[in-house]
């Protein structure tokens, strides 16, 4: 039969996470993972471990995410040491670029707005033009000026997920490929999977299953309504180091390509690319950095975020079938680190492990108000 303590639906970055955090507190875990069919949200990442800005209008989003960008090192070192893999984490600070005097103003209100909310436990600046020249000489002169904090940073989001499973295996966890569940029936003791031919058995199960959430989510008393966002990306041949920090435009890895993103596109399912977007990206990455201009592009694609209503998570487990929880978010790297040591023990109900602190305020429940309106801010 097959059993184990706890099944994870699905196989990405959000998946994985908790799957590494719970396995290696000896918990038997299996993962169910759709296969190459799905839409792999986690392929198509932009790779920013990201705080600022993120909270705007929901204050426990920001500590949320200040405490995973926090826990980050600990979980790189943790992946580098049972699997040898560098998911080449660097956190020197990040920036976000303005165009214009009135983008400064709005961008200086939001980050003004968050700090307050943290009593002021929110290190920023705002940097004019010349004062972020000083610390980017390669900034272009259309670049207005820009806010920046020192919590910011990138990884590999590639080599992250290689290293998740990696991870995942070498604590034993199996992975059952090619298996997409349909149906999730609650019974005694547990739950009931059926995935593809196979059906799988466990007394806890959590739903990570990005857009697949949606469906599974109301047979186990939970509620997910999540959405696609597109995000479009391009990507730039290897060339010689000229940009240290992350930013939220443009970003150089560590193996010397570049990275041009993003948009933010409800177009349903359609994750393919368009001419004028991407055109729009590149022009915005000249402007931001001119030694771009001769940059000879090599790949672009586009991917599906996983978005809720509110552009913030969903944590929660279902009152109606205890054992049953759901994970969604559109941040998969920068969340990791709380994925790993703080929602994955919850889940796996590792002894002295509680609820983590807050984490009420991520209740799908939110959602149910029929009369109330929802603008998701990324």
């Amino acid at each position: 039969m097959n059993t184990s303590d706890l099944i994870v639906v699905g196989g990405g970055l959000v998946g994985t996470a908790l799957a590494y955090g719970a396995a290696r507190n000896g918990t038997r875990v299996t993962v169910l993972d759709e296969g190459d069919d799905a839409f792999r949200a986690s392929r198509g990442n932009f790779g920013l471990v990201w705080v600022q800005g993120k909270g705007f209008g929901m204050t426990p989003y920001a500590r949320w995410t200040m405490r995973s960008a926090a826990q980050w090192s600990q979980l790189a070192e943790a992946l580098n040491a049972d699997t040898g893999i560098d998911v080449q984490l660097r956190q020197p600070g990040g920036f976000h670029f303005c165009f214009s005097d009135e983008e400064m103003q709005a961008r200086e209100a939001r980050m003004r707005s968050i700090s307050d909310a943290l009593d002021g436990n929110y290190s920023f600046e705002m940097l004019d033009h010349a004062s972020l020249k000083a610390r980017l000489p390669g900034i272009g002169p259309a670049v207005a000026g820009a806010s920046y904090t020192r919590m910011d940073g990138h990884a590999n989001p590639l080599k992250l997920l290689r290293a998740l499973h990696a991870a995942c295996r070498h604590h034993g966890v199996r992975f059952a490929q090619g298996s997409r569940a349909t149906r999730i029936t609650p019974q005694a003791g547990g739950f009931e999977i059926e995935a593809g031919t196979a059906t799988w058995h466990a007394p806890r199960v959590v739903l990570a299953a990005g857009l697949g959430n949606r469906e599974l989510a109301p047979q186990i008393g939970l509620h997910a309504p999540v959405q696609p966002n597109r995000g479009q990306v391009l990507v730039g041949e290897r060339v010689a180091r000229f940009l240290d920090h992350p930013t939220t435009y443009v970003r150089q890895t560590d193996e010397g390509t570049i990275q041009l993103g993003d948009s933010l596109e409800d177009v349903g399912l359609d994750d393919g690319t368009t001419a004028d977007v991407l055109s729009t990206i590149a022009r915005r990455g000249v402007r931001s950095f001119p030694v771009l201009e001769s940059l000879r592009l090599v790949r672009a694609w586009g991917a599906l975020r996983v978005m809720t209503p509110d552009g913030f998570p969903i944590y929660q487990a279902s009152t109606q079938c205890p054992g049953a929880f759901v994970v969604t978010c559109h941040s998969g790297v920068t969340l990791a680190a709380n994925h790993a040591f703080s929602i994955a023990p919850w889940i796996a109900g590792s002894a002295g492990d509680g609820a983590p602190a807050g984490i009420e305020s991520f209740s799908g429940d939110r959602f149910l108000n029929g009369n109330e309106t929802f603008q998701h801010a990324h």
